[in-house]
């Protein structure tokens, strides 16, 4: 299943016309690797989607979020309590920016 990262990637790549192969050498990767991270199969790295962020000229707060959001739910996909969970850390992650 495509994450929603590997998907966005997908779409800001298209849309400025680069291809994979080229978008891999401008990581130093190899071209399979960015493939499977477009296709969800593989997680990218968090230096890599601030590396994407500059060249695909986008938010690098938004990539990330994108990217953290794919993870947490990988995480917590299968747990019948997983929005209570979530809703827990969402308060205490308020909580610990007021301090």
């Amino acid at each position: 299943m495509a994450s929603q990262f590997g998907t966005k990637i997908k779409e800001l790549r298209a849309k400025k016309g680069i291809f994979q192969r080229q978008l891999a050498a401008m990581l130093d990767m190899d071209s399979p690797l960015f493939s499977k991270i477009e296709r969800g199969e593989r997680t990218a790295k968090k230096e890599m989607v601030l590396k994407l962020a500059t060249i695909l000229n986008v938010d690098k707060d938004f990539l990330l979020s994108i990217w953290l959001a794919d993870q947490v739910f990988e995480m917590v996909k299968d747990e019948e309590v997983a929005i209570n969970a979530l809703n827990i850390s969402k308060n205490e992650i308020k909580k610990n920016r007021e301090q």
